[in-house]
């Protein structure tokens, strides 16, 4: 049995550790602002000599995040790169070969009306009827507290009908919103694959995403590499494939299963992991130095 440790401040174990994987959502940023003490905690960490690389399934392009830090007043500089699913399923976009070049020129967006990033500068074009569409593509979802999967169940029938495939950016299913989680676009796909959908994603914990973020990292030893995240099916998951260390961050998107102790639960944690099928080496309640 994996031992799962619980840790106050992050600074304990990180001797350790040489490099960091850093998500956003849940982590640093709970849906509605930056956590100042989180992003205190990885200055901490920078200072010591530790390498972060953000790894986020956002569908947001990192000139997006960036900016979205400097408005609030924290540096990117913090970071040797910061990796965004959405930035990465741009650059697939773009691939004459890619899978996701080849699902076609013309989008439905089941998400945020100004959810276009990934399709700047690209030759695609949004259209409004799923009949006309080569493809869904859901991103960042135009929701908050209470919107659950039977809210797009009529779009989403109408295109398992059509057979229209699914593109979908990042494989969370809910993301901090305050001090709720809310659905997020991996319930979609799970959804439209329930239906007899096909879906591709792009995001943690896919062992690709997870490679291109470490090569950030340069040749730091893996056994010295530290992924940190709120999600066990993404970050934790991720983690194991990418043969890393993982802590969780309880207070994130699981805080209704894990709760709001300042000392993490680890037996829930590993209730939480066994489920999942991987556990994190540590678990702390909000990232803090």
């Amino acid at each position: 049995m994996k031992m799962i440790k619980p840790i106050v401040n992050i600074s304990k174990v990180m001797d350790a550790y040489d490099g960091i994987l850093c998500g956003w959502s849940g982590v640093l940023y709970n849906g509605v602002s930056i956590l100042p003490e989180a992003w205190d905690a990885l200055i901490g960490l920078r200072k010591n000599g530790k390498k972060i690389v953000l790894l986020s399934n956002t569908a947001y392009r990192v000139e997006e995040i960036v900016t979205q830090m400097y408005r609030a007043g924290f540096s990117p500089r913090l970071f040797e790169t910061v990796v965004t699913a959405g930035e990465i399923v741009h650059q697939l976009l773009s691939l004459p070969n890619s899978s996701c070049r080849q699902l076609g020129r013309r989008y439905y967006n089941l998400g945020a009306a100004d959810d276009n990033g990934v399709f700047a500068g690209l030759d695609y074009v949004e259209v409004f009827d799923p009949a006309q569409a080569d493809f869904l593509y859901a991103g960042r979802l135009e929701n908050g507290p209470g919107k659950t999967t039977e809210d797009y169940l009529d779009v989403l029938s109408h295109a398992a009908s059509l057979n229209l495939p699914l593109l979908c950016v990042g494989n969370d299913t809910s993301v901090p919103f305050g001090d709720e989680a809310v659905l997020a676009s991996g319930a979609l796909a799970e959804q439209y694959a329930v239906l007899g959908g096909r879906i591709l994603t792009v995001g943690k914990p896919d062992l690709q995403v997870m490679e291109y973020a470490l090569a950030a990292l340069g040749s730091i030893d893996r056994k010295r590499i530290l992924m940190i995240g709120d999600s066990i099916a993404a970050d934790i998951r991720g983690a194991a494939a990418a043969q890393l260390s993982g802590c969780l961050v309880s207070k994130g998107v699981h805080v209704s299963f894990l709760g709001e102790g300042y000392i993490p639960d680890v037996t829930k944690t590993r209730e939480l992991g066994n489920m999942f099928g991987a556990c994190p080496d540590y678990v702390i309640s909000r990232l803090r130095r």
